[in-house]
């Protein structure tokens, strides 16, 4: 391996750094040919259960388009199976859930992760990039215990998480039972991810913003504390995410983590007016990305821009990428964010 950089874990602790560092989310796969050939023979989950090709498809975007940190190459889904979930991804609708949680009945039938036994594949791919292959920090991550459970109540995607809320409102003993299970899931399952040698984790809330701010801290925050309080004597930088959640960056903010990330829809700017000191993440508008390169940079400017006027910037998208995105167009970005930035 060529010698390690850095960037991306000194802008995450507020460090100073050579430029902004940058890398996608749903950076391994999607839009890369090389992976559509992949995805002909195998599913996804069929790609993690085999280290060697999962640590092709993870390090591929690192070779192809120089960003400053690698993410591991899964689902937020991967660690349902080991607790009793019945879950499949279905190509064009997503997860796809057998058993939905309808009672605390269902709740006390899920069973507790061992890591080590029941997704060592994952660890093995964590093993095999990090001690040979990649010269950039790897991003493991998980899904937060909102976002998991609205699959697990929904029965898969949904676009309004009514059955989701209902049952959080109406069933505040059996929600918060689910919440404790699904929060230690995730802390054994990412402490387990930082052993075998991830140097960030990144939790995906990515349905959390269709609550108000009240609701998260009653029935949320609380056990987003005790994630990220139990990781933090872990040697791994700590990443909140979600789309749609601007209400909800000063509460992340509070949290005991190293970044906030950001979406499209609340500026850097602004992030920074409504009190949030830690490192930022974010924000380019990903719809951009099927722009001519002219209107990409006149909206990417500007985020560079706010990025740079507080210590602690790295460089994504608000979302993640989609099939659409040419590489090409990935790899001028992040040729454009190093030498723009370049201090």
């Amino acid at each position: 391996m060529s010698s390690f950089n850095d960037t991306f874990l000194r802008a995450a602790k507020g460090e100073s750094v050579t430029h902004t560092p940058a890398w996608y989310m749903r950076q391994a796969g999607r839009s890369q040919p090389e992976y559509r050939k992949i995805k002909e023979k195998y599913s996804l989950f069929e790609i993690t259960l085999q280290p060697e090709l999962c640590a092709y498809v993870t390090r591929l975007p690192v070779e192809n388009y120089n960003v400053d940190a690698a993410v591991l190459y899964k689902d937020i889904m991967t660690p349902l199976p080991a607790i009793g979930v019945d879950v499949e991804i279905k190509s064009g609708i997503g997860p796809v859930i057998d058993n939905p949680i309808r009672s605390v009945k269902d709740i006390e039938k899920l069973g507790m992760i061992n890591p080590e036994e029941d997704v060592p594949h994952v660890l093995d791919t964590i093993r095999l990039l990090t001690t040979e292959q990649l010269n950039v920090p790897l991003i493991g991550f998980g899904g937060a215990p909102f976002t998991l459970a609205s699959y697990m109540i929904e029965g898969g995607p949904s676009r309004n998480y009514h059955k989701t809320k209902a049952f959080m409102y109406q069933e505040p003993r059996a929600w918060d039972a689910l919440m404790d299970k699904l929060a230690e899931m995730t802390i054994l399952y990412t402490k387990a991810q930082i052993k075998a040698g991830a140097g960030a984790i990144q939790l995906f809330d990515s349905w959390v913003g269709t609550l108000n701010t009240a609701d998260y801290r009653t029935y949320i925050k609380p056990h987003m504390e005790k994630i990220f309080a139990a990781l933090r004597g872990e040697d791994a930088v700590l990443i909140m995410h979600g789309v749609g959640a601007a209400h909800l960056a000063k509460d992340w903010n509070d949290l005991p983590l190293d970044v906030v990330g950001l979406d499209w829809r609340l500026p850097i700017k602004e992030a920074r007016e409504k009190g949030v000191t830690k490192a930022v993440q974010g924000n380019l508008d990903p719809s951009l990305l099927l722009c001519d390169w002219d209107t990409i940079e006149k909206h990417l400017k500007p985020i560079l821009d706010e990025g740079m006027a507080h210590p602690g910037h790295i460089f994504n998208l608000g979302h993640g990428v989609f099939p659409e995105v040419q590489p090409e167009t990935l790899k001028r970005l992040t040729s454009f964010v190093h030498e723009y930035t370049a201090r």
